[in-house]
Order: structure tokens, then C-alpha cells, then sequence
């Protein structure tokens, strides 16, 4: 009994998922735009669960740029999508950038991102 007793506690319990992790992040200024070139790494399972998108933002958190992410990247870990035309006001030194998940959500990591003009 006492066997079939630990599988069933098992099952009960919540599964925790990882946030995206942004590994790399290259900007590039491009006439008075910026493109941005991200590379993260999420556990994505499938059309279910995968990381579907990340954001530019500056000092304050508006937004100034996000990268819808289509599909999942089972296969491909970690993987790099660009968002170009991203316009960033003269007087920012730098920004971050902040991955999403379609299950959990916006992860905690905010990858800093030094413009140095």
C-alpha cells in the first residue's frame, strides 16, 4: 500500500516551470532606429507551452519594442529572433529586455542592454 502511495502523492503536485532565460542580447543602431538581435533559452514542450514573445523597455518600463515569437522551439535551444525599427528616444543610454512565456507569464530577468552611442 504503501508503494502505490507515493506515485498518487506524485500527482498532486504542482509542476514548476522555468522563466525564458535571455542569453545574449546585440543591438545596433540603424539610421535613427535600433534593431535588436535576442537570444534566449526556454523548456518550450510544444503549442501549449512555449516562449511566445520578448520586449525592449527602457529605465521607466514603457515599451518601446516586442517580438512576437509564433511557435514553439523545441528543437532549437536556445534560439535567436531580431526586432528591427525600434526607436529609442536620444537621451536613453540603455534598456532591457524581458521574455514571456504563453504559460507563466513575463519571467523575472531583465537583461540589461548598454547603448553606448
Amino acid at each position: 500500500m504503501k508503494i502505490l502511495l507515493l506515485p498518487l502523492l506524485l500527482l498532486g503536485t504542482p509542476v514548476f516551470a522555468a522563466d525564458p532565460v535571455i542569453k545574449s542580447v546585440t543591438a545596433q543602431k540603424s539610421g535613427s532606429n535600433w534593431s535588436f538581435s535576442v537570444s534566449l533559452k526556454h523548456p518550450d514542450t510544444g503549442w501549449d507551452h512555449y516562449a511566445d514573445g520578448w520586449e525592449v523597455l527602457d529605465a521607466d518600463g514603457k515599451r518601446l519594442g516586442y517580438r512576437q515569437l509564433m511557435h514553439p522551439h523545441v528543437n532549437e535551444q536556445p534560439f535567436t529572433r531580431s526586432l528591427s525599427g525600434v526607436s529609442i528616444p536620444p537621451d536613453t543610454d540603455k534598456v532591457f529586455i524581458r521574455a514571456h512565456c504563453l504559460v507563466d507569464g513575463w519571467g523575472k530577468q531583465l537583461f540589461e542592454v548598454d547603448l553606448k552611442r
